[in-house]
This record gives C-alpha cells, structure tokens and sequence, in this order.
C-alpha cells in the first residue's frame, strides 16, 4: 500500500463501511493503524519527531468526518487542542483536505456558542502569520457535507491546505511534496508563535 492507495480507500469505502458497525470492521482497522503507517512511511524523509494517528470515530459511533492527522508532540498530541496537520474526509464528496488545522474540541469547551467564531477569527490570523504559503496550500477554507457541532468546528478551524480529487490520489509523489509543504508550514506557525497572542 501506499499513502495515496490508504486515502482512496478511506474516501471510497467509507460511506458503505457506515452502514455496519464499527468494531471490528476492516476499514476501521485500516484508519487506525495501516493508514497511519502510511502517512509514517511518507514522513520518514522528513526530520523530527511526529505523532501519526487515525480516527474513524470512538466507541460504537462511526465519525461524521473521518481524520488521519499528523502531531508535533512539542505541540500538541491530539487533535482536541493546539494545532495539527490532518487529513478530512468530507461525507458529501469523493475528496479528501490536507488541512493546517485548530483543535476544536478545547475551543468548544472554552468558547461555547461562541467557539465557530473564534475558530474563524483565529484562522484569519494564522493565515496572515503564513502568508508565505498562500500560493502552496491555496484553500482558506473547506466544507465537509456534514451537520453537527465536530463537522463545523472542524470548517472553522481550518487555517489553510489543499483538496484532492480520487484521480489526485495517483500521484505519491505530489502527496509526499504537499505533505512536506504542510509539515513546513506547520513548523513555521510553531517558530512565528503557534496560537500566542491570539484573542
């Protein structure tokens, strides 16, 4: 398997694989550790210490939006709080988000109805902090095709990235050189201050 073969499964298996139960599903297996060994794989030509892991969702409830994302352990190693690199496959579209992202869940225990909001203003300004990377990962923003508190946080918390179309997902070498980008420029949020100074 490769890392972009492990995203075309998730994004053309999903929708079938939510209609069984999740435990013991293959596909669930599959997002929570043979596609994040993948993404391992796919980071091994870039230095440092990287946390990798997969959700298909939690306990006996598949996720509305399914993630495979990438931590700094300096940073954060979930994706409730901090700042990560992440993978986001929407319910509504055979696509898949490289996403520079805000932990949602702490901003949603800190801001309440408030919290979309916050995300967003702080987005703004992460996104002014990452200028340099405007023309690389172009999306400022990305919709998922999914209702819920966890799907709109997760649009909101978006900073910037790159959708790929399943006809993308061919190409491992672009999937490696973007992931190199994405790590770049998560490394530059956390030497230009990471979330300090945000309001």
């Amino acid at each position: 398997m490769s890392l972009g073969h492990a995203l075309r499964r998730i994004v053309e298996e999903y929708p079938l694989a939510r209609l069984d139960p999740p435990a013991g599903h293959p596909l669930a297996a599959m997002i929570r550790r043979s596609a994040p060994d993948e993404l391992r794989g796919a980071l091994e030509a870039i230095d440092g210490p990287f946390l990798v892991k997969g959700s298909p969702g939690r306990g006996s409830n598949w996720a509305a939006v399914p993630w495979l994302a990438v931590f700094d352990p300096t940073v954060t190693t979930s994706a409730t709080r901090g700042y990560y690199l992440v993978y986001l496959f929407p319910a509504h579209r055979e696509v898949v988000h490289l996403s520079l992202a805000q932990g949602t869940v702490a901003a949603l225990r800190e801001h309440g109805p408030r919290a979309e909001a916050y995300l967003r203003t702080s987005g703004d300004a992460l996104r002014t902090r990452l200028s340099d990377f405007a023309d690389r990962l172009p999306n400022r923003s990305i919709t998922l095709g999914s209702a819920g508190e966890l799907p709109d946080g997760y649009e909101a918390a978006h900073i910037l990235g790159l959708t790929y179309e399943l006809a993308d997902l061919g190409d491992e070498r672009r999937l490696r050189a973007d992931l190199a980008v994405g790590v770049a420029a998560y490394r530059a949020l956390k030497a230009r201050g990471g979330l300090l100074g945000l309001s």
